[in-house]
């Protein structure tokens, strides 16, 4: 890491009231033309504002590798903040996995929403409302227990296990085969740019080709928000929340909503979702179910669309 040169305040001790020269018998008027007035390293007093000393609330190991030990007759007065106890660096990783930006292919999934549109099933603004809440609580009740059961033991054992029950439960092949779709992005971007969690990549080095598992979605996301320090509550809420944008997305680019009226749509069916986590949270595969089955009924049947934009 670099600091900047204007980030430092440099000054002479014989600056300071009652300071002495730091270059004895110094003649004025002593450099020559196209010289520069050269000061002694060891006569600076180097002042670091804390609110740019970022590098220095780094580990301690790290200090010597910035901030070398400083040789006899050098002063340094370092002024730094202290560090959050929040380590900074994992909220950065927690958010990129809910940014849309991450490529796991969500968007290429409308949740079943055209194929609800084609059937006459939503026809405008307030019957996309009704599909969402109905496509939280369908998400809430059958795989918010994955995502947890997951992030509480992410560990390889448990994660093969959660998606064989998973596979089995699925019985919309359109759903399992996007469910697929989406866990395999996820475990392969995740390992490709969570590189400080390399147990990611060895779980998915272990896991492919070797048809124990088949990367489904939900396990795979609860996995990774494990791994990445997120709490059980927090990382079934962002799961909602993924699920919630996505949908929303989809009616947009179906021409259902406009920008401004899928923001506002989405902002208010917070609170809705916010008591399906609720509702839902916390619960075990065991209790898995399926609480809007024309949901699934209506997504399997985006295969027979005589054309369609989404994959699901």
């Amino acid at each position: 890491m670099k600091i900047e040169p204007a980030l430092l305040s440099l000054k002479r001790k014989s600056d300071e009231p009652g300071g002495s020269s730091p270059v004895p018998n110094k003649k004025p008027n002593s450099v020559e033309d196209g010289e520069e007035d050269l000061i002694p390293l060891h006569s600076l007093q180097i002042t670091i504002p804390s609110s740019t000393a970022l590098a220095l609330t780094q580990p301690h190991h790290l200090m010597n590798t910035f901030f070398p030990p400083m040789e006899d007759g050098m002063e340094a007065h370092i002024e730094v903040e202290k560090p959050t106890p929040t380590d900074s660096h994992l909220q950065w990783s927690q958010w990129q996995l809910i940014d849309s930006i991450l490529p796991t292919g969500g968007f290429a999934h409308s949740f079943g929403l055209e194929a609800a549109i084609q059937a006459r099933i939503i026809s405008g603004p307030e019957d996309l409302q009704t599909f969402v809440i109905h496509v939280l609580e369908n998400t809430g009740s059958l795989l918010l227990p994955f995502v947890f059961s997951a992030t509480i033991s992410p560990d390889l054992e448990t994660w093969q296990k959660l998606d064989r029950t998973l596979d089995a439960m699925l019985t919309n092949e359109v759903g399992r085969k996007a469910s697929i779709a989406q866990g395999s992005a996820l475990m392969r971007v995740a390992a490709a740019v969570f590189s400080e969690t390399p147990s990611l990549k060895s779980m998915r080095d272990t896991s492919v080709g070797s048809g124990v598992v088949s990367f489904h979605h939900a396990p795979i996301f609860g996995l990774t928000c494990g791994l990445l320090g997120l709490d059980s509550r927090t990382s079934q809420r962002a799961y909602l929340f993924i699920t919630m944008r996505d949908v929303i997305s989809a009616a947009t680019r179906l021409n259902l909503v406009g920008p401004m009226g899928a923001a506002v749509l989405q902002h208010q069916i917070v609170v809705l979702a916010e008591a399906i986590l609720t509702k839902w949270m916390d619960r075990t595969v065991e209790e898995a179910c399926q609480t809007t089955p024309l949901l699934d009924t209506v997504q399997g049947c985006h295969a027979y669309l005589f054309s369609r934009l989404f994959c699901s």
